[in-house]
């Protein structure tokens, strides 16, 4: 249902890096690149991603309860995804564990201070 989702950033080098590193783990790479943006995914794949300055030449800014959900493949990849994220100027929201019904996941935040998760269901 869901073909991209856009993150804003302040800083593209800075999230370049960092989703450069979660889409290496993800098996994917850069499918668009701009002045002001870079996408990460699969042409008429999967969902992607994108880190984008703002159109408006505002600064951008998180969104209170808004957050990107990366399916992993497995509960290991979910603990890579959480660890390649602080490694990468990320923060932790939440170690990777079992949440209950199955859902086992992991919280961070990328250098701009957008949410995001790794998971896998049961």
């Amino acid at each position: 249902m869901i073909g991209y989702v856009t993150v804003g950033t302040n800083d593209l080098a800075k999230a370049a890096a960092f989703y450069d590193a979660i889409a290496a783990e993800m098996g994917v790479g850069r499918m668009m690149e701009f002045e002001t943006g870079i996408a990460w995914g699969v042409p008429d794949g999967a969902a992607g991603i994108a880190a984008m300055k703002p159109f408006d030449g505002q600064p951008a800014t998180v969104g209170n309860g808004v957050m990107v959900a990366l399916q992993a493949k497995d509960k290991e990849q979910v603990g890579r995804l959480h660890a390649i994220a602080l490694a990468h100027g990320g923060t932790c929201e939440g170690q990777p564990g079992l949440r209950g019904g199955g859902f086992y996941a992991a919280y961070f935040r990328d250098p701009d201070g957008n949410k995001l998760n790794a998971f896998v269901m049961g």
